[in-house]
C-alpha cells in the first residue's frame, strides 16, 4: 500500500490489507507530482492525507488541504487504467491509516527558491520532518524509511534520531538522483544512448558531493579516454549544481520527476528484497575509514533496508573528497539533534 499525504502536508501509505508490501509516502503540496511516479512504479495502494495541523497555520488551510489530498488521490487513481496499473489510491486525513506500512517515503518540506542552498531549509524542514518521523514511529514502527526531504543528509540523520529506528532502516535518496544527472550530462555531451553510460556520485547531496570520474564509462570505455580533463570537470561541476539549475528554471519549486523515479527505484529494491547495489545516503561505520555519519555511498538494499555498504576503489583525489564530505555533513548532522 502507498499513502500520500499532502501537507500542508503529510502523505501516508496504507496498511497492507492483502498480504502485499505496504508503502507510505509523506509529502507536501509542492511535491505532489512525486506521488504519481512513486505509486505507479511500486504498483501498490496509495493513501493521500494532509496533516491535522498545518505548519502554515489555520483551520481553513487544513480543510482545504483535506480536499486537495482527496483530489490528488482521485487524479492519480484515475491514471491507473491508462498505464495498466492495479494501484489503489485513497484520500484521507488520519495517520492511523499508515499502520503497518513496510516502507515510508518522506518528501515533506519546503522547496528551494532560486538563490537558496539546501542548507537554507534546515531549520524549517527539520520541524516538519521531525513531526513526520514521530508519527512514523508511532504508526509504522517496523518500516524502512526513505528520506527525500532537503537538506538530505541532515534530514536522514534527523529521521533516524526522531524514530529511533536501526540505522540500516533509515536511508536517504541522493546518490541515485545525482548519479542519474551525471549520466545524463555525459550522454548528452557525447550524444550516446544513456544506457551506454555508467557513472557514480558519492559524498553529500550538496556542495561536497563527490562525482567519481574514475568509475565512469561509456560502452565500457573510461570517460577519460573520451573527454579531456577540463570537460570532465565541467560535467562534475554541473552535476554538483544540478538541483540548483532546475530550481533556477522553475522559479517556484524544485525537481520532482527525477527524485520520484530515484525514490521509487529504491522502494522497489526494498519491496523485492533484491539486493540491488545503488548509491544512497546510508550510515557509514568504518567503510573508507569513516565512521558515525550518514553519507552518500553505494549500498546493497533489501527487505530490511541497507544490507551492507559496498566500498569501491577511488583515486586519492576522490577519497579525499569523500573524507571532506564526511566531516562537513557530520557537523551539520550533529546540529539537527536539537532542531
Amino acid at each position: 500500500h502507498s499513502t500520500w499525504e499532502s501537507l500542508d502536508g503529510v502523505a501516508t501509505l496504507l496498511e497492507d490489507r492483502f498480504d502485499e508490501p505496504s508503502v507510505l509516502i509523506v509529502t507536501d503540496p509542492f511535491h505532489a507530482l512525486r506521488s504519481r511516479l512513486i505509486a505507479q512504479e511500486v504498483g501498490l495502494t496509495a493513501y493521500v492525507s494532509p496533516t491535522r495541523t498545518s505548519p502554515w497555520g489555520g483551520g481553513t488551510q487544513f480543510k482545504k488541504s483535506v480536499k486537495e489530498a482527496a483530489g490528488i488521490a482521485l487524479d492519480i487513481y484515475e491514471t491507473c487504467p491508462i498505464i495498466g496499473s492495479d494501484s489503489r489510491v485513497i484520500g484521507g486525513s488520519d495517520w492511523s491509516a499508515a499502520a503497518g506500512s513496510d516502507i515510508v517515503v518522506i518528501t515533506s518540506g519546503k522547496p528551494r527558491k532560486p538563490g537558496m542552498s539546501r542548507m537554507d531549509l534546515i531549520e524549517t524542514n527539520a520541524k516538519i520532518v521531525r513531526g513526520v518521523a514521530e508519527n512514523i514511529k508511532q504508526h509504522a514502527p517496523n518500516a524502512v524509511v526513505i528520506v527525500v526531504s532537503n537538506p538530505l543528509d541532515e534530514m536522514t540523520a534527523l529521521t533516524q534520531i526522531a524514530t529511533g529506528f536501526p540505522k540500516e532502516r533509515v536511508i536517504g535518496q541522493a546518490g541515485m538522483l545525482d548519479t542519474a544527472r551525471f549520466s545524463h550530462f555525459v550522454a548528452e555531451t557525447l550524444a550516446v544512448p544513456v544506457a551506454s553510460v555508467q557513472t557514480l556520485t558519492l559524498g553529500s547531496h550538496g556542495d561536497t558531493m563527490v562525482p567519481v570520474p574514475s568509475r565512469c564509462t561509456v560502452d565500457g570505455k573510461p570517460l577519460s579516454d573520451l573527454l579531456p580533463p577540463e570537460k570532465i570537470e565541467e560535467l562534475v561541476v554541473r552535476t554538483r549544481n544540478g538541483g540548483a539549475e532546475v530550481v533556477a528554471l522553475l522559479k517556484t519549486g524544485s525537481a520532482y520527476y527525477a527524485p520520484s523515479a530515484a525514490a521509487a527505484r529504491m522502494a522497489k529494491a526494498v519491496i523485492e528484497d533484491s539486493g540491488a547495489v545503488m548509491p544512497v545516503c546510508a550510515w557509514v561505520d568504518g567503510e573508507y575509514g569513516i565512521s558515525g555519519v550518514y553519507l552518500g555511498v553505494e549500498a546493497e538494499l533489501g527487505k530490511g533496508g541497507v544490507r551492507k555498504v559496498v566500498e569501491t576503489n577511488l583515486t586519492d583525489t576522490e577519497k579525499a573528497g569523500l573524507l571532506e564530505a564526511a566531516e562537513a555533513v557530520r557537523a551539520k548532522q550533529a546540529d539537527v539533534q536539537s532542531l
